[in-house]
């Protein structure tokens, strides 16, 4: 899978890019947020991507960030929205802002996207607030505060919450195992000590 470009920029709308990659241009459809971040032309660039396969077209969707992409991909796995309405929800709000109105249920916000009507921003409400965590701004739980600045713990919980653990349970599991195994064991060993205590 393509999961990043870096080359020259070539092109660029609010909606696409070209990147020059070797003498290859590879076109790229990308939010507002991203087009935002772009250089100017023919200056040197990278963009995470997405590539999305169809049974009639291959596409490449691109991000200028790593966050852009991750809530892409998330946006997608709600029922009923495909890569182009992610886009599109990309385009209408950034990152913080979205997570924001998915954390307090702003589904009268979401639903001014173009694109996304009211029963959609519901059901993005619904599915996503869980797999996103509280709104920023909202004050974390002080062992999601500790975490922060405890790479080994947040790396394992992320590991975890990858492994389709819930966020806060997977940060107990991830403390509960350097409980077990002691602050020099590896973030490997720590994974593998919490999915066993979660069986």
């Amino acid at each position: 899978m393509i999961t990043f470009l870096k080359g020259k920029l070539t092109d660029a709308l609010p909606t696409q890019a070209v990147i020059d990659v070797n003498g290859i241009g590879y076109e790229v459809l990308i939010p507002l947020s991203s087009f935002e971040k772009l250089p100017e032309l023919g200056q040197a660039v990278t963009l995470k991507t997405q590539l999305v396969v169809r049974e009639d077209s291959q596409t490449l969707y691109g991000f200028a960030t790593n966050d852009e992409r991750e809530l892409f991909r998330m946006i997608q796995g709600v029922s009923g929205i495909g890569p182009r309405l992610a886009l599109n929800v990309l385009s209408g709000m950034d990152v913080a802002s979205f997570k924001g109105a998915i954390g307090t249920g702003d589904v009268k916000r979401l639903s001014s996207i173009n694109g996304i009507g009211k029963k959609t921003a519901e059901r993005m409400v619904l599915e996503l607030k869980d797999k996103l965590g509280p709104a920023p701004g909202a004050a974390a739980p002080l062992g999601q505060a500790l975490a922060a600045h405890d790479k080994p713990i947040a790396d394992t919980a992320a590991a975890l919450e990858a492994l389709g653990t819930k966020p806060a349970e997977a940060l107990k599991a991830a403390q509960a195992a350097r409980a077990m195994l002691g602050p020099q064991a590896s973030v490997e060993k720590l994974v593998r000590a919490a999915l066993k205590g979660g069986k």
